[in-house]
């Protein structure tokens, strides 16, 4: 069998003990035509290969470049080296795939993140995104533990949907119509008709009406899928592709929500922490580097693990949309001018350095809103006694603000349709989604994550870019 090798991070965790093995990976460095550096992905730390001189065969030596790929059997020993425990005597190198070590991208020196997008294909072997990546994985992991421990069912929610849950217009369609010539209707608009759906679709904003159904079936289920917003937003927090942890829950209040989210946050928060430590610390190295670059006013008060650790000590701060706009309002930064956009007061929507502000300079903790004007909120979302307000709620990180948003859904049919008749959200496009509330109603809630924010403010990345392997935004779509 061709493949018989053992993983390096499960060999660095051995003692080396003259054992024979077999590694496979690629070339990070050669030095002295005796010391190679091999890594395969499995953790940052390369294995170092001895290749004794005169051992083997120059031609073959030539060929073990950066990036180059190898096969090593040999014998594990105690290194002479400082720096590793252990080295791999080699007893035979197999070269399975040469590199042209003056073409390769990626020369052995400190590559900006910005170059690296460029490379997107590559960077996945550098060492920040190598962590970057594994740790996603892992969230990705932990988070189907955690609803899968706590009972709930596992959705697919469609992809390609007809349905606008946001309300939001800004969408991607989906169409097999010709563009140079579509069919039109005597009013000259586009007679979707034809399309292969028969009807005009797009890609999906959201999976929670979709959700909602399964919810009052199931009790708890959670979708966790891509997501798609055709915003002409090139941000460092904003993907035209995304992916999204949407659970519903039937029988849960707005209190309920919030409870659920906040656990949620910490489990995988800890998860990370228990199954990543050597990625999350170099990472946190990284993270440091980095801010000694900017002035002190923009730097972080806590390193990466210093700051998971206290979200993962603290509980949550929980105020109404009300009280954090009387706090911003009554700021100093705020009178100072200081925010890029004035706190008006009442019935604004918050924006992004309104949300940091009440996390980092005023509570110094992550924060849950609620209560917020429904004139800002989407058409499900459950209306409060004063007709002012939702049950609404959203959870602020430090770092990059809005990480969750959620709510109690509206379960009165009656006032449900109101508010989509206001809204001019047409309810007979919607008569399935209404059958919830016809046929057995209850009150129930749920939540949206972003999974990129998630892994953004884990990892301590200040671009989302960084963390989705090939991000799609305005005028890319290289990868």
């Amino acid at each position: 069998m061709f493949n018989k090798r053992v993983k390096i991070k499960e060999l660095l965790t051995q003692e080396p003990q003259g054992q024979e093995v077999t590694v496979m990976g690629w070339v990070r460095s050669f030095r002295n035509s005796q010391f190679i550096a091999l890594n395969d992905g499995s953790t940052n730390n390369n294995l170092q290969i001895v290749a004794e001189l005169g051992k083997f065969d120059e031609q073959l030596l030539k060929r073990v470049t950066t990036s180059a790929s190898l096969k090593v059997t040999g014998a594990v020993v105690p290194s002479l080296g400082k720096g590793q425990k252990m080295d791999l005597k080699a007893t035979t190198i197999e070269v399975l795939g040469d590199s042209d070590a003056e073409k390769y991208p990626l020369q052995p020196k400190k590559h900006s993140l910005e170059f690296l997008r460029e490379i997107a294909h590559l960077r996945f072997r550098t060492n920040t995104f190598g962590s970057v990546f594994r740790v996603r994985h892992s969230l990705a992991y932990a988070i189907h533990k955690f609803f899968n421990d706590k009972g709930f069912v596992h959705m697919h929610t469609p992809i390609i949907t007809a349905s606008d849950a946001e309300g939001a217009g800004e969408m991607f369609r989906v169409t097999t119509l010709p563009f140079n010539n579509p069919p039109r209707n005597e009013d000259g608009s586009i007679n979707f008709k034809e399309d292969f759906f028969g009807r005009a679709t797009n890609l999906t904003v959201s999976g929670q009406l979709e959700g909602e159904l399964g919810a009052t079936a199931y009790g708890d289920i959670y979708t966790f899928g891509p997501t798609f917003r055709a915003e002409n937003s090139n941000t460092t927090r904003h993907l035209a592709e995304f992916w999204m942890i949407e659970p519903e829950m039937a029988f849960y209040d707005l209190e309920d929500n919030m409870n659920l989210a906040e656990e949620f946050i910490k489990y995988i928060i800890q998860y990370a922490m228990d199954n990543n430590r050597e990625d999350l610390e170099f990472l946190s190295q990284r993270l440091a580097e980095e801010e000694k670059q900017l002035p002190q006013d923009k730097r972080s008060e806590m390193g990466l693990i210093e700051k998971l650790e206290f979200v993962l000590k603290n509980n949550f701060e929980r105020l109404t949309y009300t009280e954090a706009i009387d706090i911003l309002k009554e700021s100093n930064h705020n009178k100072k001018k200081k925010f890029q956009y004035p706190v008006t007061g009442w019935g604004m929507d918050l924006q992004s350095e309104h949300e940091r502000y009440l996390v980092e300079r005023h509570f110094k903790k992550p924060v849950i809103l609620s209560g917020y004007p429904k004139e800002i909120k989407a058409f499900y979302m459950r209306q409060n006694d004063d007709g002012k307000t939702v049950a609404a709620m959203d959870i602020l990180a430090p770092g990059i603000g809005e990480i969750v948003g959620g709510s109690q859904r509206e379960e009165r049919l009656e006032k449900l349709e109101a508010r989509m008749k206001e809204m001019n959200i047409p309810a007979e496009e919607l008569w399935w989604y209404l059958d919830t509330r016809r046929f057995g109603t209850v009150p129930h809630a749920g939540f949206g994550l972003g999974f990129e924010r998630m892994v953004q403010f884990i990892t301590g990345m200040t671009n989302i870019r960084d963390v989705i392997a090939f991000p799609r935004t305005p005028k890319s779509a290289e990868f």
